[in-house]
């Protein structure tokens, strides 16, 4: 059940009927977009320089 659907706000609702979940839509491209950041910086591989140890 979406919060459209779960809620009493009847505008709210008719806006998600009319334009879409937007703010799940954003949830959605930001968590894709952290997983593509994750790998694609992983620094995990980088050795310390000597000097910093």
């Amino acid at each position: 059940m979406s919060f459209a659907e779960a809620s009493d706000a009847p505008i709210y609702a008719g806006l998600v009927e009319e334009q879409g979940d937007v703010p799940a839509e954003v949830r959605r491209v930001a968590e894709e977009t952290l997983l593509e950041v994750d790998r694609v910086l992983d620094f995990s591989t980088m050795r310390v320089p000597a000097a910093a140890r």
